[in-house]
Formats: C-alpha cells, sequence, structure tokens
C-alpha cells in the first residue's frame, strides 16, 4: 500500500515512518512511504505557499498553485488514491473509518496543512476531509502519521499476526480487556485465575465481559453503537453484581 504524504516537512514524515512496526513493513515491501513537497513548485524565489486570505483577517492561507502542483505529482506516485485532507473541519477520525480505509484497497494522498489552512479550492480536490479531534495542531503532519498507523495494522504481514488488529480497541465499538503478562504475581498484585485456567470457552467469556466492563467506565456513549452478542446480558448482569460485592465490601472496610 502506498502513503503518499502532500507536506512542507518531508523529513518529519520519513523520520517518523522509519521506526518500530511501519519502518519494518517499508522494509519488507508491505508499504511504501513518499513525500511531495509544494515548495517545489513555487515559483518565486523565496519558494511561498502561502498569502494573506481574501476578505482580510490574521494569518496566512496555502495558496492553491503550489499543493495542486503537489497534488498533481501526488496521483502520478499513487494513481488510484484516495486523498484525505487533515482538517479541523473534517469529519472525527473513527476505528470504522479506520477499517474502510484499510479495506477499500486504495492507496492513500495526505494534505497536510499549516498556517491558517488550505484555500478552499485545494480543498475540493479531496475525497475525503478528516480529523482525529477537537483540538488544534500546529500542522497536519501529526494526524496524518496517526492515520497511517492505524490503517497499516491492517495490511497482511504488518502485525505478524492480522487478529492483532481485529481484537484491538474499538473493535465491535468495545475497548480491549485487561491485559497480563508474567510474573503471575508481582508486588502483591496477581494475574486473574481464569486466564491461568486454560479454558479459552471461560477466557473468552471474561474477557468480553471486561471488554464491557472498560467501556463502561470509561467510554459509556460507544456502547450506543456496540453489536450485541448472545450472552451479553448475562455478562453485564454478571458485571453488575461484582461492582455491587465490590462497593459492599469498600463499605465494610471504611467501618472497620
Amino acid at each position: 500500500m502506498k502513503f503518499v504524504f502532500i507536506t512542507l516537512f518531508p523529513e518529519m514524515i520519513r523520520s517518523a515512518s522509519a521506526w518500530s512496526i511501519l519502518g519494518r513493513a517499508a522494509q519488507e515491501g508491505l508499504l511504501t512511504v513518499d513525500c511531495v513537497d509544494p515548495r517545489d513548485y513555487a515559483t518565486d524565489r523565496h519558494r511561498s505557499v502561502d498569502d494573506t486570505t481574501c476578505g482580510g483577517g490574521a494569518g496566512m492561507v496555502l495558496k492553491p498553485q503550489t499543493f495542486l502542483a503537489a497534488l498533481d505529482r501526488a496521483r502520478k506516485l499513487a494513481p488510484d488514491a484516495l486523498v484525505a485532507a487533515l482538517t479541523p473541519v473534517g469529519e472525527p477520525l473513527h476505528q470504522d473509518r479506520v477499517c474502510r480505509l484499510a479495506r477499500s484497497g486504495r492507496d492513500l494522498i495526505f494534505l497536510c496543512g499549516h498556517y491558517e489552512g488550505f484555500d478552499e479550492r485545494i480543498l475540493e480536490e479531496a475525497d475525503l476531509r478528516l480529523s482525529i479531534g477537537d483540538f488544534v495542531l500546529t500542522g497536519g503532519e501529526l494526524p496524518a502519521l496517526c492515520i497511517m498507523d492505524a490503517v497499516a495494522r491492517f495490511i497482511p504481514g504488518v502485525l505478524g499476526k492480522q487478529v492483532s488488529a481485529e481484537e484491538d480497541s474499538f473493535q465491535d465499538s468495545l475497548l480491549e480487556y485487561p491485559q497480563y503478562t508474567r510474573p503471575v504475581e508481582y508486588q502483591g498484585k496477581t494475574v486473574p485465575e481464569i486466564l491461568l485456567s486454560g479454558d479459552h470457552a471461560k477466557i473468552g467469556q471474561w474477557r468480553r465481559k471486561e471488554s464491557l466492563r472498560a467501556t463502561f467506565r470509561h467510554r459509556p456513549e460507544l456502547l450506543r453503537s456496540m453489536q450485541w452478542q448472545k450472552g451479553d446480558g448475562k455478562l453485564f448482569l454478571a458485571m453488575e453484581e461484582e461492582e455491587k460485592e465490590k462497593s459492599r465490601a469498600a463499605g465494610k472496610s471504611q467501618e472497620s
């Protein structure tokens, strides 16, 4: 899969994508990362890519000439790619969108903005507009790298075991269950006994229940879009009873 970044800071992209899982995937030919710098298409001696906004106002706006020329180059590198503009007005990124991007089979071109944003004529060339949250960053490179990292996890071979991506947090709109490793006991805290039982059916039930618990505690709004499975009602009842028992135990401890 090809990822092409239209960016004023190509070294930032190359450096960030050269390490860990992404770097190894690139070395193995599972993905490629290219950068196109709009400054290469500037015609003045200062290599300007921005200008004052029409109608007045603070800040500078990215010009269509340089960015659209860079987009033409990027489309030659990845002819069938989807063009994604990183902008605060974009669609909030969710795992479902990540999955759809990964399963589309199409490469991705990222338009990374700066300053006061893009001239609207640049945005009109994008297939989609994306945002990673309701906050403002200095540029679109970090959000674009986040999206590449999320999408790349679904490329066969990148994670080694595809089940790792399929069981991640936000799959099925639930947070991931707690994970443990050895030693079984550390500083008085132990691994839940069920995980040492070897009973995969019961372990699966425990993990599902703990995913529900984590989501209910930390991101309850996600439960509205979860895909219910047979037995979830019983798991909720068991979870509720466990929480009541914890509350009763905590009350007795305070009394003593």
